[in-house]
């Protein structure tokens, strides 16, 4: 009798013992789960694109907010421009996109359109410009916050110009001045250095062209196609002619930049003295030579060719599992003075109307160019148009790849123009 009590007093211990160890795993476990949700729904994922100095800047705001924010921790993807949309799109198709994603107006329309970003209601925007503010919304609701207010105009290497003794760039300059300036430089220049980057390829910078020759942008507000005939073919014989001259640069050399590329953009390496550049974009090139480098206004024709847009965006993922945090983050990036002191205008003249009064009086030179360039286009600056849904992979992708046919010799203008439609066709909504 003795062994079976003493048996059965083993088999209770032995069982309260099995219960202690499974109350513990279980504690345990639940523990564990409820550290990897909490450090879950803490974790932010952002991607950016740019240049080193919008890198620096942008990890040091992220620093600042995670020591006001303790509980917030980032993991951040950032890239030059070149692969930054392909990648985008895959993770985004995938449902795996950053929680907030760094955004351009050629590419809104296109991923609001295909429900992928999520609608920002907790972003306060008092404070920015009502034209700044629409400029990221679709169907009148906000899918992007605009981060800097810019200017499309033309970057040169003022210290070469000066050296060269030839007069400067202008506002109120017209395209046939740059045309003329050009052929009068070029025979000052050692072989292998251009006045001109060959711009046959470029969708924003022709379109700064007809919009000078009063022909609207190269879409309709309706998606359709709205590149001129006649002024196109004036366009690109125009820099058939410069390449025969010698005055853009050959088209191995145009195909081979890097924008932003110390040693692989083409300002930046001294073999042109004149491109294209946003007002927000100059940082990039002021950072790498200092006091180098000035901005002018679009040149203009009948009218003026520049416009006015929103620099980048943030935008949000829908299928973020963390909006509400993300949004949080976009509001401090926008309104926050000491976020505002460290980013300077590495992403454009600051969007709050506060933040850039307080800022201006202390701008250093490039700062006040930028400033300058975004006064002296608004007073008759052209609409902005982001372009229909698929604009941004036509304008970098199909137009770019008909362009680099033109300047191999590989088509002739004609045949190039009717290509030109139907990848627009093929490729637009």
């Amino acid at each position: 009798m003795r062994k079976n009590k003493v048996k059965k007093w083993l088999v209770l211990l032995m069982a309260s013992l099995l219960l202690v160890s499974l109350a513990a795993c279980s504690a345990s476990s639940n523990s564990a789960s409820s550290s990897d949700e909490k450090g879950s729904s803490s974790k932010l994922r952002i991607v950016w694109w740019g240049s080193q100095e919008r890198h620096d800047a942008t990890i040091k705001v992220l620093e600042l907010y995670k020591k006001k924010n303790p509980d917030i921790t980032f993991e951040m993807e950032y890239s030059g421009w070149d692969g930054y949309w392909d990648k985008l799109a895959t993770q985004s198709a995938a449902k795996n996109a950053p929680d907030i994603i760094q955004m351009d107006a050629q590419y809104l329309q296109e991923y609001a359109t295909r429900n992928q970003l999520a609608e920002l209601d907790k972003v306060n925007t008092g404070d920015v410009d009502e034209s700044l503010v629409d400029s990221g919304k679709y169907n009148d609701k906000l899918y992007a916050v605009a981060l800097g207010n810019n200017a499309y105009g033309m970057v040169y290497n003022k210290s070469a110009f000066e050296k060269l003794g030839v007069s400067l760039p202008e506002s109120g300059w017209t395209w046939d001045d740059l045309f003329n300036m050009a052929k009068e430089i070029q025979p000052k220049l050692e072989e292998g250095k251009y006045v001109l980057r060959d711009f046959t390829f470029d969708a924003s910078i022709y379109e700064m062209y007809q919009l000078s020759k009063g022909k609207g942008h190269l879409s309709k507000e309706d998606g359709s196609f709205n590149i001129d005939k006649q002024t196109w073919l004036e366009w690109v014989n125009t820099f058939k002619e410069l390449r025969e001259l010698g005055v853009v640069t050959p088209p191995d050399v145009t195909v081979s930049e890097q924008e932003y590329d110390p040693k692989q953009d083409l300002l930046l390496n001294n073999t042109v003295l004149i491109k294209q550049s946003f007002a927000a974009q100059f940082p990039s090139y002021d950072s790498v030579q200092p006091n180098t480098f000035a901005l002018v206004k679009a040149p203009m024709s009948k009218d003026a060719g520049g416009y006015l847009k929103p620099s980048m965006f943030w935008s949000v993922s829908e299928h973020s599992k963390n909006k509400e945090e993300a949004q949080k983050f976009i509001d401090f990036f926008i309104n926050d003075p000491e976020a505002a002191e460290i980013l300077g205008v590495s992403r454009g003249i600051p969007v709050s109307k506060t933040i850039l009064d307080t800022m201006k009086e202390s701008f250093e030179q490039s700062q006040l160019s930028q400033l300058t360039l975004i006064e002296e286009t608004a007073p008759d600056a052209q609409t902005f148009n982001g372009g229909p849904k698929g604009w941004g992979d036509f304008q970098n992708n199909g137009y770019r790849q008909v362009g680099e046919e033109l300047s191999f010799g590989q088509i002739e203008p004609e045949a190039a123009y009717e290509q030109l439609k139907q990848v627009f066709e093929d490729m637009i909504n």
